[in-house]
């Protein structure tokens, strides 16, 4: 039985963790293959609306298990909140979550490298989310971080100490002003992994091995977009892990020969957080517009995003990229009301014309070509049906499905998991 993707084709925020949602009840496994608590996948359903950071966003059906997968990065403190805020939901946490033992941990000292690092880079600051990911992932790489698995040994808190010691060195190396109590964050940390340790570790590589010999279905999710990806992404101004589909490979020791379908979420527009390079970026009153019928914060951080038109270069550069075979279009009702709409379909690009994306986007070097389309003013959130869905719509999906060469089998046109529809 092969294993299917979820993935991210933008600067992350697309609506994943509605679609999984909304697929797991499609699914027996859900499992989570990289980033840390920088994502925040929101589900939204019955009134009631949750931000996960670290769990998988399957966790509130009874029909699968969720696996936290070994190329994540967890904050116990993070995670144990997550855990409690999930309390009042009668969910069986204790035989539906599952955490590999090679999944590194987040320590406390390695959320302060991140805000010394950052706070060190002035202007040049990359617009961490300052928990911690990227020193975590460097400790890893490094081939000294801690691990789930070593919570089960007798002398984790000594390997604990060591790193937490070899981090307060590297604080007072950037010479910063960085204020911190580390003894009351440890306390509460030392707590969170009490907790933690609660859960079921398990080898996952092999426990999904076995998974997929049996015939179970297997959805892996993906956290951040593919345009934030360490290798593929517009660096430096990208999160630490693999965001596209080979992430999934090495996030959950699964064989590439083992994925099928790949399935690519984007939004109707653009949207990023933090720095770097942004080619569509409206500054205007349609971009203001975008961002609050969109309700365009950041589910972790709570910053406002930025929004600008749909990038279709760097959209079709995710879709090759990751072999998507079918792709899910996100907050089509937000677009309603727009007279006029625009796609970016190519680049001037150090005075050429191209169509592919370049190794700089930056606006020195990049200015969007667009085409315009007719927009359209009906309200799509109450709309359940395909044939529902305005001529300006089809037009507009029709004319992306012609560029990417790639179906576009869902729709959403609201925040619930009922606001859904399935061409």
């Amino acid at each position: 039985m092969a294993v299917d993707l979820l993935l991210g084709l933008q600067w992350g925020d697309e609506g994943k963790g509605k679609i999984v949602d909304v697929l797991t009840q499609d699914y027996d496994i859900i499992a989570r293959f990289q980033g840390g608590p920088n994502a925040g996948h929101t589900l939204e359903f019955d009134g009631i609306k949750h931000v996960l950071h670290t769990i998988p966003s399957g966790i509130f059906h009874k029909n699968a298990i969720n696996v936290v997968g070994n190329g994540v990065v967890i904050d116990p403190v993070i995670f144990r909140k997550e855990l409690e805020a999930l309390e009042q939901f009668d969910l069986d946490i204790q035989t539906k979550l599952l955490i590999s033992r090679k999944a590194h941990l987040i320590l406390p000292t390695h959320r302060l490298l991140d805000a010394a690092s950052e706070t060190a880079k002035g202007k040049a600051k990359i617009g961490s989310t300052l928990k911690g990911i990227g020193p975590t992932y460097m400790d890893k790489t490094g081939r000294n971080g801690m691990r789930v698995g070593d919570l089960e040994l007798g002398d984790w808190k000594e390997k604990y100490r060591a790193l937490a010691n070899k981090h307060e060195s590297m604080i007072s190396f950037y010479d910063v002003d960085i204020q911190y109590d580390l003894a009351e964050l440890e306390a509460e940390f030392f707590a969170s992994v009490a907790s933690l340790k609660d859960l079921q570790f398990i080898d996952s590589e092999e426990y999904l091995y076995q998974a997929q010999k049996s015939g179970k279905k297997i959805l892996a999710e993906g956290a951040q977009g593919s345009l934030l990806d360490i290798d593929f992404g517009t660096y430096p101004f990208v999160t630490s892990s693999n965001t596209t589909a080979a992430g999934a490979c090495t996030g959950l020791g699964v064989a590439p020969n083992q994925i099928k379908d790949v399935k690519g979420i984007f939004k109707a527009y653009s949207t990023r957080v933090g720095s770097g390079p942004f080619p569509t970026e409206l500054f205007d009153e349609v971009g203001e517009t975008m961002g609050r019928v969109g309700n365009e914060f950041g589910a972790t951080t709570g910053r406002p995003r930025r929004c600008g038109w749909l990038d279709l270069v760097a959209l079709k550069y995710a879709v090759r990229i990751n072999g998507v075979t079918e792709l899910m279009m996100m907050k089509g009702d937000v677009l309603s009301g727009f007279d006029q709409l625009k796609i970016c379909t190519a680049y001037h690009y150090k005075g050429k014309k191209i169509d592919h994306l370049p190794y700089n986007i930056e606006a020195e070097n990049v200015t969007p070509i667009y085409t315009e389309m007719e927009g359209w003013q009906e309200d799509l959130t109450k709309m359940s049906e395909a044939q529902q869905l305005p001529k300006a719509l089809n037009d507009y999906i029709s004319f992306l499905e012609k560029e990417l060469e790639v179906p576009i089998k869902i729709v959403s046109v609201g925040p619930d998991r009922k606001q859904t529809i399935y061409r």
